[in-house]
């Protein structure tokens, strides 16, 4: 019986495919991290980096009704003189227009990052800080 050379032909480029999709794919997409003093070290890679890239994002801030406690020292009255007032400040909803939020400024070394390879993977953006699902 004789071998279909459709077949073999299909089976080769299928192979060939899946060799060339594996290479193409690799070194893109999401990897978990580590902040370092120094940089970036991600998981699947053994060198830190210290040249990434750290996402902000700008947009509209919209703030609910909120209450804040806290204890006033500093009364001008000869009554209040060295006495500490408690006091309650009510803040309304709110939104606040052309808001920055930098992630870069709240990561510590030790803490466990998402980071994205783009640019064919020449470049690392950390999207986010990731942590523990149980608190």
């Amino acid at each position: 019986m004789s071998k279909d050379p459709y077949g073999a032909f299909v089976s080769v480029m299928q192979s060939s495919m899946v060799g060339h999709t594996r290479q193409a794919l690799s070194g893109v997409g999401a990897v978990l991290g580590t902040i370092t003093s120094t940089g970036l070290k991600l998981d699947d890679f053994k060198h830190e980096l210290q040249d990434y890239l750290v996402a902000e994002l700008p947009g509209l801030l919209s703030v609910p009704r909120h209450m804040y406690k806290g204890i006033s020292t500093s009364v001008e009255s000869e009554n209040w003189e060295g006495k500490e007032l408690k006091t309650s400040f009510y803040i309304g909803e709110d939104e606040l227009e052309d808001v920055n939020l930098s992630l870069n400024k709240g990561l510590k070394p030790g803490d466990r990052v998402l980071a994205m390879r783009v640019n064919s993977g020449n470049d690392v953006v950390v999207v986010c800080k990731v942590v523990n699902g149980r608190g």
